[in-house]
């Protein structure tokens, strides 16, 4: 029973999959097309089958009236009126065609007949005979005979005076025309459905050639886990599906990057919280009866709980600065906010706040999250200065964009360190910092500079300070894409 399902299934995959999708609509258009042509063909063939009758039986006529207005061999005079003389010299002058009739009638009796057809002898009946031997205007149509459709034109002979003198009838099978045509009809039939089938065969072919690249990014998928992201598909051509597999290889390549983010944060802030864990469930742990050791132990654990506290704050800031409703913006005077900014620094830390340029311009912003960076860089500058250092503040605009920076003469940056600082968790190496923060700050400035639509830059050499500038579009973040 496991067999039969198994079987089942992969004939109802194979039926379902987009490579026979891809046949049967192929196969349906070139079954569409070959009933078309066949039709078409058929039709016109029976036009042009149509046009020809009609032309021979024109120039039968034709070749009658000219004959009518020629010489009499025999005696050198005009024929005139002599129409047995002509039906005699048409007689001895003209074979008729395959399929062909002519019919003479001369002083109302019949004069001759002159067939093509098969066996010979005449289809028409008495009653046609009748209706032609006294015919007074020429005629054309068709007939119903025993051996199939016949077309005529018939053209009275008149004397001179105006009496008639005799009829000529010319006509043709149609129905042997007809057979021509459907076995013409029938050969294309026959080689259009062996064409179907040959394009079919090889449809099935190249629909396999051509999806084989999904194929290979199914199984690439199939065989991806969370703990091996490296699998990439293997690319070669510029199609759609060539596309197709570099971006599925660019899309592994930022998953995987994400996934490595993910554990190193895991990883980062599981062992930024064991720390006050430890100290917090430690000092619990020895806690006695003496109320000063009660008291001391208490401030302890409460200055812990408050920097495990800061630090989620951080975190969910991080987090929430992927949202849409992350900023608030509106309009901002840049001068204003720069003066904000240097008063708001003072309480920071003694240090030497001084104003170092004050650029003028409205801006689209949201005056608090940007309040919040330039203050997380100045308490980063505190915490790599001493009292009384300088630290300067300040604002400008550069074309398009308004800069606000905090400098301070620290002891710098390695070039090493300069683009890892911004990243969570991460420290310079060998720096004087006075705090024991979780190395979120610089993380969340970069955050609110690229929510702007800005950026971060930092200017910085050992033992000669460091400069970091946000850099934001005075018209304020572009919309996100729908």
């Amino acid at each position: 029973m496991a067999r039969i399902a198994h079987v089942r299934a992969e004939l109802g995959r194979l039926l379902g999959g987009v490579r026979t999708r891809i046949l049967s609509a192929f196969v349906v258009l070139m079954v569409f097309s070959t009933i078309v042509s066949v039709v078409g063909i058929y039709e016109l063939l029976l036009v042009r089958t149509s046009d020809r009758v009609n032309a021979s039986l024109r120039q039968e006529v034709d070749e009658f009236r000219q004959l009518s207005r020629g010489v009499d061999p025999q005696t050198g005079r005009a024929f005139g009126d002599d129409l047995e003389g002509i039906f005699r010299l048409y007689r001895q002058r003209n074979v008729p065609g395959e399929g062909e009739i002519v019919v003479m009638f001369f002083r109302g009796r019949l004069f001759d007949t002159l067939s093509g057809v098969r066996g010979g002898g005449t289809p028409f009946g008495v009653e046609t005979a009748e209706r032609w031997r006294g015919l007074r205007g020429s005629e054309g149509g068709e007939l119903e005979t025993a051996t199939g459709t016949v077309r005529y034109l018939a053209v009275p002979v008149n004397r001179r005076d105006g009496a008639l003198q005799g009829v000529f009838v010319v006509a043709a099978s149609l129905s042997a025309e007809q057979d021509e045509v459907v076995d013409a009809v029938r050969l294309a039939a026959i080689v259009l459905l062996s064409v179907l089938l040959i394009a079919s065969a090889l449809a099935w072919v190249l629909a396999g050639r051509v999806l084989a690249p999904l194929r290979t990014l199914t199984d690439t998928t199939r065989a991806i886990s969370e703990s091996d992201l490296s699998r990439r598909i293997e690319v070669s051509g510029h199609d759609e599906l060539a596309e197709l597999g570099r971006t599925f290889n660019e899309m592994l390549e930022r998953i995987e990057h994400a996934f490595a983010s993910q554990r190193a944060f895991v990883s980062d802030a599981s062992h930024e919280l064991r720390t006050p864990i430890t100290i917090v469930r430690g000092h619990i742990e020895l806690l006695g009866d003496d109320p000063e050791e009660r008291r001391e132990t208490v401030a302890l654990v409460t200055d812990e709980l408050d920097r495990m506290s800061r630090f989620v704050d951080d975190l969910l800031l991080l987090a929430k600065a992927e949202r849409e409703d992350f900023l608030r913006v509106g309009p901002v005077e840049l001068g204003a906010l720069t003066d904000e900014l240097l008063e708001k620094a003072q309480a920071l830390g003694t240090r030497r706040w001084q104003l170092e340029s004050r650029g003028e311009a409205r801006l689209l912003a949201d005056r608090q999250r940007l309040t919040q960076a330039i203050m997380g860089l100045a308490e980063n500058a505190v915490q790599h200065t001493a009292d009384d250092d300088p630290v300067w503040i300040g604002s400008s605009v550069d074309g398009t964009d308004a800069a606000l920076w905090v400098r301070d003469g620290g002891p710098g940056i390695p070039r090493r360190d300069q683009a890892r600082i911004f990243e969570r968790f991460a420290r310079a190496s060998g720096s004087r910092r006075r705090s024991e923060g979780a190395g979120l700050g610089l993380s969340i400035v970069r955050a609110i500079a690229e929510a702007h639509g800005g950026r971060v830059e930092l200017a910085s050499r050992p033992g000669a300070g460091a400069t970091f500038t946000v850099m934001i579009p005075l018209q304020g973040p572009e919309a996100p894409q729908p």
